[in-house]
Order: structure tokens, then C-alpha cells, then sequence
């Protein structure tokens, strides 16, 4: 059972286990995982089932001009449920995350009970927990909550880095549900592309919450795929990059089968339909253009190729699709493979 507080300080009775995990995606996000427990039999003698197991991670997307993006995560909270916040503190709860030494104030001294996550570092695929296997009580939760310390920041390129403000130093979805007896697993993905944005001439940057999705870890799947040499050539789309880290294109998902290239968006756009996420193209040093996503809610989309790798989420930009493919997407971890 994990040693969680709630607000007032006291550890819940009937309580359940929460786990958080925190993985990347192009900007993109989280991942969350939670369990419960089911609700109880037939037999009278056995005492009902009140609680359920909460596990959370993150994953990410990357910023195309950002080296690292790096969050500083304090606590995480579910909050609502009639019953007091359950509060999972960085380096201090069993269930927790421990802390480390990428999050340092003005003065350079690491943050007490923080824990910085680069999210580029958790392409596709991946994620990284920041909580495991807590107690939770079971029922309706009215928002999770992940509190940021001071310290986050973005790596530019050319080697510089700026703050990353958050609006209060949080972060707050819509919460879960968790039945009794039953077991969940949720992923905060980051889309940066969407959710990063630069203000001041490129002296702030800002993480806004348009641009995370809390995904049901047991209902999704991944996307991965190339784009041929070919395709780019005769769209006179740059081909192998001295820089690799420079994307060459990008790949958008959009929620429905067979839409017309005409109704899709950018990020920032006013058509019909807007990005449900996108990644970068990348070359690979050798021959072939690379793309993934990770953490997709299981369903149909339409996946659209571009060669504009500008994409302002505050404004509209103009976006040609150069190919669209539909894709279903189902519930595996193995991630389905999407060629243009």
C-alpha cells in the first residue's frame, strides 16, 4: 500500500494504487496509468471493494527548434471525489517518482522534491513514470492535477536555454473515473508543436494545456512509418539535412477516415478539421525519412504528409498536403506502419 497523504495530511482509509508516467511525443505529452479494483460478488460475507490502482506517465513530441524541453514535476494530485485530494510528492512518496538534479533555481541549487523530465527524450513509444502502483479511493475524479516547481526550461539549439513558464505551475485534465477493483492506465502525451509557445521575440517561452491529451493506456496504439526520398524530390522538399535534427516535413493525424485535404488544418487553422496530433519527418543520416506517434486513442484517421514544417499553433499558416492515407489505429503496443 503506498504511503500517499491526502490535503489533510492523513493517509485514506479504503484507499487505492496510483501510478504516474510521464513519456514524449513530437511536442507532445504524458501518459498516466490507473487501476482499480472491481466491484464486490454475490457473497455478502466479503466486504465491498472501495478502492483502485491510479498509474500515470508522460510521453512527448519535439519542438523543431528545441534541444531539450525540460518540465519540472513536484507533485501529482487527483482531486474531487467527495473525499479529500490525494497528493503524490516527488522524492517523498513511495509511489512517487525520486527526484533528481535537472531542475536548479536562479542560483543554480537543485529544487527540493522535483523531478525534470526532457521530453524529447521520450520519442513515439515511449514514457517515463512519475507514479506507480498507488491506492487510491475508487470513483469519480474531477481533475488531475501535475504541479510543476520552478526551474523548467527549453534548450535551443544553438545551445541557449529559456525559461518554460506554466499558467499558476500547473497542469490540470480532466480527471478519471476508477472503478472499484479495477486497474487503468492513462497517458499524458505533449504535443509541443501545439502546445509550446514563443512569446517576446524568443526570450519566453509558455506551455499552454491545448496542447496535452489524456489517453486510456489499454485503448491506444502507435503510428510509425517513412516517407519516400522520392515523394520529397519531386515536391522540391528538403533531402538529407547536414543537421538530422532538422525536420524535413511533417506528418499530421486528423480523427476520421478518407477527409479531403481541402478540410484539414494546421494547428492554429479554422478548417473543418484540426490536428489530433503530428511528429516530425526526420532523415537519418542514411537513406530514409522517419516519422512516429505515439499514444493514439484507438479508431480511424486520416494521416496527411506536408513538406511546411512551420506551424504557429496562435495563427493560421499555410499548409499544403503533398498525400493523405487512412489509417485505423488499434489497441497494441506494437506500433502500426504508415509509408508515403
Amino acid at each position: 500500500m503506498s504511503e500517499h497523504t491526502t490535503q489533510a495530511g492523513k493517509k485514506p482509509a479504503n484507499s487505492r494504487t496510483f501510478n504516474t508516467v510521464f513519456t514524449p511525443v513530437l511536442l507532445a505529452g504524458s501518459l498516466l496509468t490507473l487501476a482499480a479494483c472491481g466491484g464486490g460478488g454475490s457473497d455478502d460475507s466479503a466486504p465491498a471493494l472501495t478502492t483502485a490502482t491510479f498509474g500515470l506517465q508522460v510521453s512527448d513530441a519535439p519542438v523543431d527548434d528545441a534541444a531539450a524541453v525540460v518540465l519540472c514535476f513536484n507533485a501529482i494530485e487527483l482531486v474531487g471525489n467527495g473525499s479529500a485530494t490525494q497528493r503524490y510528492l516527488i522524492g517523498s512518496d513511495a509511489v512517487a517518482a525520486a527526484p533528481n538534479n535537472l531542475c536548479q533555481n536562479a542560483q543554480g541549487n537543485v529544487i527540493a522534491n522535483s523531478r525534470g523530465v526532457d521530453l524529447l527524450k521520450l520519442p513515439g513509444a515511449m514514457a517515463e513514470s512519475l507514479v506507480s502502483g498507488a491506492t487510491v479511493p475508487a470513483g469519480n475524479y474531477g481533475q488531475l492535477r501535475l504541479v510543476l516547481s520552478e526551474g523548467s526550461y527549453i534548450q535551443l539549439k544553438d545551445g541557449s536555454k529559456k525559461a518554460l513558464s506554466v499558467p499558476s505551475n500547473e497542469l490540470k485534465l480532466l480527471g478519471p473515473t476508477l472503478s472499484a477493483g479495477g486497474t487503468f492506465s492513462y497517458t499524458l502525451e505533449f504535443d509541443l508543436r501545439k502546445a509550446v509557445v514563443n512569446n517576446k521575440a524568443g526570450q519566453n517561452y509558455q506551455l499552454k494545456p491545448t496542447g496535452l491529451r489524456l489517453v486510456d493506456t489499454s485503448q491506444i496504439g502507435h503510428l510509425t512509418g517513412t516517407v519516400s526520398e522520392t515523394l520529397l524530390i519531386n515536391n522540391q522538399c528538403t533531402v538529407a539535412p547536414a543537421d538530422k535534427t532538422k525536420p524535413v516535413g511533417v506528418v499530421y493525424l486528423y480523427k476520421g477516415a478518407d477527409l479531403a485535404p481541402a478540410t484539414l488544418g494546421d494547428y492554429g487553422g479554422i478548417q473543418a478539421n484540426l490536428p489530433y496530433a503530428s511528429a516530425p519527418v526526420l532523415f537519418d543520416g542514411a537513406a530514409s525519412y522517419n516519422y512516429q506517434i505515439g499514444f493514439i486513442d484507438a479508431g480511424t484517421y486520416t494521416a496527411a504528409f506536408s513538406c511546411n514544417t512551420v506551424d504557429d499553433p496562435e495563427q493560421a499558416d499555410v499548409i499544403t498536403f503533398l498525400a493523405t492515407k487512412t489509417q485505423a489505429i488499434s489497441a497494441n503496443k506494437t506500433p502500426v506502419v504508415l509509408n508515403f
